[in-house]
């Protein structure tokens, strides 16, 4: 246990250790604190954290590592590509 003193701009130091270090204070009642050191989601990534998104992305990385990248041959998905358009009835235009 320490004894800090709370100085005029109403900053307690903590310590170098804790230099850049994100903290939460929880304050229980007036004068009673909780502080607790730690990683903090920020607001604009919260959504990441909703269970039906991580469901998902879960979802994708188990694809993703049932499915490695292969290399694409260009030739081959042009002449497939083209094929399409040529093909009688096709929607795409050339």
């Amino acid at each position: 246990m320490v004894i800090k003193t709370v100085g005029s701009s109403g900053q307690i130091s903590l310590g170098k250790e804790y230099a850049g270090r994100h903290v939460l204070v929880d304050e229980l009642e007036p004068g009673v604190w909780i502080i607790k050191a730690g990683q903090f989601i920020p607001d604009n990534e919260l959504w990441l954290h909703d269970p039906e998104v991580k469901a998902k992305i879960e979802e994708s990385l188990a694809w993703m590592r049932q499915n490695p990248p292969c290399e694409t041959d260009l030739d081959e998905l042009e002449e497939r590509t083209l094929g399409e358009r040529k093909r009688p009835g096709s929607t795409r235009s050339q």
